[in-house]
């Protein structure tokens, strides 16, 4: 999945759960600093990925699909910002914007032992 695709998802989830789930197009195009000609074609092809549902000036909404995708990257972004500020002493600002970058590439494996070890030294 391209990493647009991605960002969007994660950010329509942060909006809904800090907002009370209703997220439009202007609302995105502000949280991601894009233009809302950009968020709509983006949102279209959300929508023909089954990823999101939107109706033309309606509020955005994760599926099924787009919720699980989204929930598993933010446990991505918060379990590597947690490493990042907790254990090596990132300043919270720069953890979050390489949280951001990493939680598309890093693998589940890869996350997994790093839970592994973030639980290991928190029961220490």
């Amino acid at each position: 999945m391209p990493g647009a695709f991605e960002r969007y998802l994660e950010t329509i989830y942060e909006l809904g759960e800090s907002g009370g789930s209703e997220v439009r197009v202007k609302d995105l195009a502000t949280s991601l600093g894009v233009s809302k000609p950009s968020v709509s074609e983006m949102v279209d092809r959300m929508v023909e990925s089954a990823l999101v549902t939107h109706d033309k000036y309606q509020q955005i909404k994760l599926t099924a699909k787009g919720k699980r995708i989204a929930k598993g990257l933010a446990r991505k972004h918060d379990t590597i910002k947690h490493f990042f500020t907790d254990v090596l002493g990132v300043d919270e600002a720069l953890a979050d914007k390489d949280a951001c970058e990493i939680e598309h590439v890093i693998s589940d494996k890869t996350l997994d032992k790093l839970v592994e070890y973030l639980d290991s030294i928190q029961s220490s």
